[in-house]
């Protein structure tokens, strides 16, 4: 029998995976390599930190994409580019502005017709 070796990954990975902004982490998390441990531990029962970013942030792009209900695409057309806090994703969906129902829209209707392929019979 051979020991498995640990799988190791870099923190970019490792925050991608925690749906955190990595600019926002701990110096010694965004200097260190993560073990496929240390990141089941973090799921399992995140430190004050991670809880705090989640709750708060800033957040990548990919949440705050989601918590909007649009794409990362639509974001970009919006000129949104950076992280934003929880508080920034709060304002603009009090605001409502016209792109954010056109991006909400477009996003509606690419699932719609995802939803449809996948209806569809494959041959």
């Amino acid at each position: 029998m051979t020991a498995r070796k640990s799988q190791t990954m870099k923190p970019a990975t490792a925050a991608k995976k925690l749906e955190v902004y990595l600019q926002a982490t701990p110096a010694e998390f965004q200097d260190g390599v993560v073990s496929r441990e240390e990141l089941d531990a973090l799921q399992a029962d995140p430190p004050e930190w991670l809880r705090e970013l989640r709750r708060n942030g800033p957040h990548p792009r990919s949440v705050v994409a989601a918590r909007l209900g649009v794409s990362i695409s639509g974001l970009a057309r919006a000129g949104i580019t950076e992280a934003l806090t929880t508080d920034d994703i709060e304002a603009i969906r009090d605001e409502n502005p016209d792109w954010l129902e056109h991006e909400r829209a477009t996003q509606a209707e690419v699932r719609r017709q995802e939803a449809e392929q996948k209806k569809k019979p494959r041959r």
